[in-house]
């Protein structure tokens, strides 16, 4: 056997050797990555839930012309939703927040400033939850315990600030996409015809969008006929003994 030969299969067995190190390491290294996916904190996207029941909730950041008009459409059908407020929309709308509570519906906490809380430290995070929930406190009495973050941005930090201030973190999986003021029948069908739609189903609408109260009437009626019954994000989420899902979906723990 040539020196040559002895050489060459020297270099193709320690090439062989580090190419199955690196396949090693890159295997260690997906299942690090797939972990830290996995152990990813998500809010509340829906419930599972044998019930029929859906909630529709409102962010309410910018005006108010439609507030009392969505608030009498509600009344009417006897209906309880959720809504969620920015600080600035507080501050500008004092009467129609405590109109929004007197009326028995879910006050919820949409941030201070509306910015991406992603972006901010856990300490930004609390403070941006705090002010308003103080002065919504101060206004009416009530203590909120659900928050949308805005834009739906979220993280770890975000999550773990709103849980230890008692909060609650809430998104949607229906999109009725009214901030697009694409018209009320484009509304009803977005939320009647949504392929997510079904028990548990979180409802994202806007008091401020320029169609909403127009759609309002037949989404309700439309989920009415479709079987749901329409509950404030409060009593469709549990709120102990539960777990989630990959997709966000909450689910009570089973003993």
């Amino acid at each position: 056997m040539s020196k040559t030969y002895v050489r060459n299969l020297g270099t193709l067995s320690l090439c062989l050797l580090l190419a199955i190190a690196g396949f090693g390491a890159f295997q260690k290294k997906s299942v690090s990555t797939t972990a830290r996916i996995a152990e990813k904190k998500l809010p509340i996207y829906c419930v599972q839930t044998d019930s029929p029941k859906v909630a529709i909730s409102f962010d309410a950041a910018w005006g108010n012309e439609d507030t009392q008009d969505i608030l009498s459409i509600l009344a009417q059908h006897d209906v309880k939703t959720t809504f969620f407020m920015t600080g600035g929309w507080v501050e500008s709308y004092p009467e129609d927040v405590k109109a929004i509570a007197e009326a028995g519906h879910d006050l919820g906490n949409h941030s201070e400033n509306h910015k991406q809380m992603s972006q901010l430290s856990a300490s930004e995070c609390k403070e941006e939850i705090q002010k308003i929930h103080n002065r919504v406190k101060e206004l009416t009495g009530k203590d909120m315990i659900l928050f949308r973050p805005p834009y739906g941005d979220y993280n770890d930090t975000l999550i773990d600030a709103a849980n230890g201030l008692g909060y609650h973190v809430i998104q949607w999986d229906v999109d009725s996409l009214d901030w697009k003021d694409y018209g009320a029948d484009s509304i009803v069908s977005k939320v009647l015809d949504h392929k997510h739609l079904g028990n548990g189903s979180i409802i994202l609408m806007h008091n401020g969008a320029k169609y909403t109260k127009d759609a309002l009437a037949r989404v309700i009626t439309g989920l009415q006929e479709k079987g749901f019954e329409i509950v404030p994000v409060s009593e469709l989420i549990y709120t102990k003994d539960y777990q989630m899902d990959h997709e966000g979906r909450q689910f009570v723990n089973e003993s």
